[in-house]
């Protein structure tokens, strides 16, 4: 069962993706679209616009919604890709609004203004309020036709996309060919064979080379990359930078060490609440003054607390208000408790009160006990700040020179590192730091700059300078450029295929003779691999594809395919293919089949959506 989970995952997963990036996805979001047209135009579908205005807006919703996939690192976002696919999306949705128009898919007015007028946030007391209608208006900056015109174009969107989601037509044949692709089990036995012999025999010509390139040059694309020096200051390196700490120094922190214990020291508060509940403000008054008056000829404030207060919880405790902090009874009670040892008598929104604070004495450390700690301190303060004070200088320096060298000169050990072929990918414990991979990606590297960073601060605290020395545009690469790719391929090819000509007639065998005596016969030493779903994901793709690839074999027969691994041939033999659907639940049946409805419904809708752009006339 947890396979099944893995493939439920698998296929949720496609489901989604498909929403995500199909027209689909665009039913209800009629928030980012303003209902009319404008003269800064995007595009032309059929005549109608899509502003750019529009098109900015999808565009930010789609980067927000990518950048969740790589926790905001806006360096791995492709913007070109995110600007296209958002105004694809529009595209699609100006079509099937027009489809929709065509076929006559749409809510009268009368009957959209039923269904804002049955809103339950336009409702006041059970009736429709045009006061609610009008501020909900204000608020998102529309007017009521533009509102109704919103909604009836996302009614007409759900309608038509309804008619393929709910009426794809899938048979029991597909679901039951899903379910038996899913949840076979095959028993694989694996061998490996190494190509490093092979490859000493293999010849590799330039023009081979060439001819291979001109035929496949899709596969020798590359990624952006670049060129990159750069240096570092180790803040490690400035720990020594003061190593001795004066007694007037020590006395100094100490004091404001003393000095902040007794400041977050909670002073102990007592009062005497006189609410104003069934008397006037004058009665309130005067109770709570006998109340100060009785404590000031000498009552002890807990017992004037139990005659007088009626604040519960204080009462019963002589006063002592628990836990007392700022803010909970106003400025005028706070401020009376600033007055210690006076007995005060404040009004506050609550009543009357009569006032007495102590200032709690702090548990303070020893000088002797803190000195160690308080050096360390302050050593530690007095070596970043040599530090901070060295890197000011320094960033000086490099971004007026354009030079980072300036550093090696300056700092012992401090030397220029450069690597080459950095990407967005690159795991590199330097540039791939979040403050310095964006200084190596961006427009302003794409157009040409090359000029120094300023000081970048590293996660570790260390600070870098970076310098862009060249940029590797995206796309294919030269015949120059992939030679060495190139050939490597041709080796590895040639390798492959020397090493599957030795065991051929093996291969051959394994097609009419039993396994057991092809084995006997030829000195291929097998693995038993153990038995594998496509769900699992547990073997390199290269040999789950060869694995389910070949059909099932007859009893004591083994069905024997070959995949090509860097520097390895890998046979790959399958002796048993087990159905499980019997033991599958229902209800998992079931959810298999409705997500692949889902898709399916995706697709023919997607493949709608393109038949009307072919014939659309887009400009």
């Amino acid at each position: 069962m947890e396979a099944f989970r893995k493939v439920i995952k698998g296929w949720l997963g496609k489901v989604l993706l498909v929403l995500f990036l199909t027209p689909l996805a665009l039913v209800g979001i009629e928030g980012y679209f303003s209902g009319g047209k404008t003269e800064d135009t995007a595009q032309l579908i059929n005549g109608d616009a899509i502003s750019k205005k529009e098109l900015e807006a999808l565009t930010a919703s789609f980067k927000e919604q990518y950048l969740s996939y790589v926790n905001g690192d806006e360096t791995l976002l492709n913007q070109t890709f995110i600007e296209n696919k958002a105004l694809d999306s529009l595209v699609a949705r100006t079509l099937l609004l027009q489809q929709a128009e065509k076929l006559g898919i749409a809510l009268s007015d009368a009957q959209i203004e039923q269904m804002v007028a049955q809103q339950p946030n336009f409702q006041e007391n059970g009736q429709f309020s045009e006061t609610l209608y009008a501020n909900y208006l204000r608020s998102v900056g529309m007017t009521s036709q533009s509102l109704i015109t919103n909604l009836r174009q996302d009614h007409a969107l759900k309608m038509l996309s309804n008619s393929f989601l709910q009426h794809a037509l899938v048979s029991q044949k597909d679901i039951q060919q899903i379910v038996n692709l899913q949840t076979e089990q095959r028993t694989l036995h694996l061998a490996s064979i190494p190509l490093d012999e092979y490859k000493k025999a293999v010849q590799v010509s330039d023009q081979e080379a060439t001819e291979y390139y001109n035929a496949h040059k899709n596969a020798f694309k590359q990624v952006a990359s670049v060129d990159v020096d750069y240096v570092i200051l180790a803040q490690a390196s400035f720990a020594q930078a003061a190593s001795t700490v004066t007694e007037a120094e020590l006395q100094a922190a100490y004091d404001k060490f003393v000095a902040s214990q007794q400041a977050n020291v909670t002073p102990i508060v007592k009062h005497i609440l006189v609410t104003l509940e069934g008397r006037t403000e004058e009665e309130a008054k005067a109770r709570a003054t006998a109340a100060q008056t009785e404590i000031q000829q000498g009552a002890t404030f807990a017992a004037t607390a139990a005659k007088y207060s009626e604040d519960p919880d204080s009462k019963a405790k002589g006063g002592v208000i628990e836990g007392y902090a700022k803010g909970v009874f106003g400025d005028e009670f706070d401020q009376a408790v600033t007055k210690a040892s006076q007995v005060a008598l404040v009004k506050t929104q609550y009543g009357f009160h009569v006032i007495e604070a102590k200032a709690a004495t702090a548990n303070v450390a020893s000088f002797a006990s803190e000195k160690l700690r308080l050096e360390a301190e302050i050593l530690k303060t007095k070596a970043a700040n040599a530090f901070s004070d060295r890197v000011n200088a320094l960033n000086e320096l490099v971004v007026s020179s354009d030079a980072l060298d300036v550093v090696s000169q300056e700092v012992k050990g401090a030397q220029v590192q450069t690597v080459k072929a950095v990407t967005l990918n690159t795991q590199h414990p330097v540039l791939s730091d979040a403050s310095v991979k964006p200084k190596l990606f961006n427009h302003d590297v794409e157009n040409g700059d090359r000029n120094v960073s300023s000081s970048l601060q590293l996660a570790n605290g260390d600070v870098a300078w970076v310098k862009v020395r060249d940029y590797h545009a995206a796309g294919v690469q030269t015949l120059a450029e992939a030679m060495p790719r190139v050939k490597a391929t041709l080796i590895e090819k040639k390798a492959a295929a020397a090493a599957t000509a030795k065991i051929q007639a093996a291969l051959n065998e394994f097609k009419t003779q039993p396994a057991a005596q092809v084995r006997a016969k030829h000195a291929i030493n097998f693995v038993d691999a153990g038995s594998f779903a496509r769900s699992q994901g547990l073997l390199k793709r290269d040999v789950e594809r060869a694995a389910f690839s070949v059909g099932a074999p007859k009893e004591g027969h083994w069905s024997v395919t070959t995949a090509t691994l860097p520097n390895e041939l890998i046979v790959v033999a399958v002796s048993k293919v087990q159905k499980n659907t019997e033991n599958l639940p229902a209800e998992a049946v079931t959810q298999l089949a409705s997500l692949y409805e889902n898709l399916r419904a995706e697709q023919e809708l997607d493949d709608y959506t393109r038949y009307l752009k072919s014939q659309a006339k887009i400009k």
